[in-house]
């Protein structure tokens, strides 16, 4: 069976600081689902996750970040368990449960020109 492993090593300190925000934490579940916590100053926390075709941020205030991505590693795993694959009943749920949003910066740090 696998296990949650903690890669947050793995980046550099510059690497963990990213658009004014800092990696505190990155776990990857058998190589295929990861979720992350940053934090920033004056802001909520952003605990990214991605599984499959499944990715997303969900933000949390500092005092109750860690207990909401344990819930979310919990839910994420047991998913994957169960299909592998993610589905749609899953993002549906997930999505509304958490208040998932899209990150941000998916669409205003891409390079589009490079297309032209």
């Amino acid at each position: 069976m696998s296990e949650w492993k903690n890669v947050t090593d793995t980046f550099s300190e510059e690497e963990r600081h990213y658009n004014g925000k800092y990696l505190e934490i990155d776990e990857v579940y058998d190589d295929v689902v990861e979720v992350s916590v940053f934090s920033a100053l004056d802001e909520p926390y952003e605990i990214y996750f991605t599984y499959d075709i499944f990715f997303g941020i969900v933000y949390a205030e500092k005092e109750n970040v860690y207990e909401i991505r344990d819930e979310m590693k919990r839910e994420l795993q047991t998913e994957y368990e169960k299909h592998k694959q993610v589905t749609d009943e899953f993002i549906n749920k997930f999505s509304e449960k958490y208040g998932v949003c899209m990150p941000g910066d998916i669409f205003s740090n891409f390079d589009i020109s490079t297309f032209f």
